[in-house]
């Protein structure tokens, strides 16, 4: 469908927060649409003078698109590490680069120069910007409605905090997945706002139980109105890792609509509409590191990547909330920080309180003489990736014993998870045997996407699980862990709202394959498997 036949979003105005609604267009603001009318002498603003700015240019060497690897079979041996090819580009002298030069001044009126990039402008961001992140959102994501906007921000969390202020009030509460990223919901929390978790399965938050919750709610027993805000992070879930399908987010959005129109037309359902319909904000910052399903090694195969493939590679991606959302209801949250640097080399200002419709990205894009190959660069990076979490459960393979399979229920419906024990032992049942030694001791589903590996511990199955719980052991394991050299995240840190019940769940760790060196990945998987064996098998 082109652009030219799509609808135009509706008006949700409705959602925003008494603040959004307080706002006005700021005064000086307001006069920055005069200041490119051709001719004009601007004596208005307090700007600083450009030829007194401290730079007279930036210059950098840029890696080609093409300096890593397409394919992620990579063999990795201890002294060449995983990626032997480039090993031997640094061995052969420096990896090719092209210069990039941002000067103070442009030759031509639309080049990047620092006069305009290091000047106050409008909260929208560099015209540049704003025309290359257009064109980014409509070939990736491609929007099901026309009037969508681009804003820039200076990281997801800042993009999301903006988010909450424009819709929530002290108060109310935010939809989320049981477990999701921490500094998401420790943002909201000072501001009055509340998680309210929502059950997850093998592909992140389940539509059958958000759907129970906002068909439940009773304002009354849970202390605040119905949420209208929905917070997700769809592909890499942070932490579980899991890719959340087209279909899936299908369902959710169309509950989001659904609970919006069922009251009819009349007077009284528009006054009840207020709140009743849902916003999805998508925090997407792995989006593109989907790395696929695992691959056992003596399964797996080099795959050929075209080298002009930018279809190729898009087709193979999920599809954003975008995709589906011809109301302009989901709020997506972008971030070049993963796949290429979290340094916000342009910042921007977030929200103009009129809509609540805009795509959000964190500002790097140069287009001066040089245009990346964007595409290629994602690709290749994917694959990275990829090698790095196969190359981090190959390591657990070689410690453990893992065993395939297939869960029916809980939070990895659906799902093949791999269950370890110690390496050696027979496999005699799931409990703790009567001769000392541990069964399960824990449980994983591969990752899907992004960077880190969710992990479940088995602490029903340790000696002193009766008098300590699953608590008290995962902060005793951690503990153990960090003194030999080792760093997990702690699962606790990542649920949505902590119980304040005394009920315990099982324990977890948050594991990254994304930063470390592979021969420190191999070693502190021999390091976990040394602790935790001798964890699961002490008496006091």
């Amino acid at each position: 469908m082109s652009v030219a036949k799509l609808p135009d979003a509706i008006n949700l105005g409705h959602h925003l927060s008494d603040i959004s609604k307080a706002r006005t267009t700021s005064p000086l603001k307001g006069l920055q649409k005069y200041f490119g009318k051709e001719g004009i002498i601007s004596l208005a603003g307090g700007l600083p003078s450009p030829d007194y700015f401290p730079f007279e240019s930036v210059n950098a060497e840029v890696l080609l698109p093409d300096t890593y690897s397409l394919d992620s079979s990579g063999t990795w041996n201890d002294s060449k590490g995983p990626i032997a090819w480039l090993w031997s580009l640094f061995e052969k002298g420096k990896p090719n680069t092209t210069e990039l030069k941002i000067p103070k001044y442009p030759e031509h009126p639309t080049d990047i120069n620092l006069a305009t990039s290091l000047q106050y402008g409008m909260a929208s961001g560099l015209p540049q910007l704003q025309t290359t992140l257009k064109e980014l959102a409509s070939k990736i994501y491609q929007p099901a409605y026309a009037n969508f906007t681009t804003l820039l921000h200076t990281g997801n969390t800042d993009g999301w905090f903006k988010v909450v202020m424009t819709l929530c009030n002290p108060g109310q509460g935010v939809l989320a997945s049981e477990w999701t990223y921490p500094s998401a919901m420790a943002t909201i929390i000072p501001y009055g706002v509340k998680p309210v978790p929502i059950a997850m399965d093998g592909q992140g938050m389940r539509s059958d139980v958000l759907r129970k919750v906002l068909r439940d709610w009773d304002e009354q027993s849970c202390g605040m109105p119905r949420p209208h805000v929905m917070y997700t992070v769809p592909v890499g879930q942070n932490p579980t890792g899991t890719t959340m399908e087209l279909q899936r987010k299908k369902e959710i959005y169309d509950i989001c609509v659904e609970f919006g129109e069922k009251y009819g037309d009349s007077i009284l359902s528009r006054i009840l509409f207020v709140f009743l319909d849902v916003i999805i904000v998508e925090d997407d910052p792995y989006y593109f590191l989907q790395e696929g399903k695992y691959i056992p090694p003596h399964q797996r195969k080099s795959e050929q990547v075209p080298e002009d493939g930018d279809e190729y590679f898009l087709s193979k991606l999920a599809p954003s909330y975008l995709k589906i959302d011809y109301e302009g209801r989901v709020i997506r949250l972008d971030s070049f920080s993963k796949v290429k640097s979290p340094l916000p080399l342009l910042q921007g200002a977030a929200w103009d309180g009129l809509h609540v419709t805009p795509y959000l990205l964190k500002g790097w894009s140069v287009k001066v003489k040089l245009r990346l190959r964007a595409f290629r660069v994602w690709t290749s990076l994917q694959a990275q990736y990829k090698a790095r979490r196969d190359f981090f459960i190959d390591c657990l393979s070689e410690e453990f014993e893992l065993r395939q399979i297939f869960v029916t229920a809980g939070a990895w419906e659906g799902c093949d998870a791999f269950v370890a024990q110690e390496k050696g032992r027979n496999i005699r049942n799931e409990k703790y045997c009567s001769d000392g030694h541990t069964m399960t001791m824990f449980s994983f589903v591969p990752p899907t996407s992004g960077m880190f590996l969710w992990l479940k511990l088995h602490f029903d199955n340790h000696p002193l699980f009766k008098s300590h719980g699953h608590k008290s052991l995962e902060t005793k394991l951690w503990v153990a862990l960090a003194e030999a050299g080792v760093l997990f995240g702690p699962g606790s840190l990542f649920a949505a709202m902590p119980s304040s019940d005394g009920a315990e769940g099982p324990g977890h760790f948050r594991i990254s394959f994304s930063n470390a060196e592979y021969h420190l990945m191999k070693k502190a998987i021999s390091i976990f498997a040394r602790v935790i064996t001798q964890f699961f098998q002490e008496e006091q």
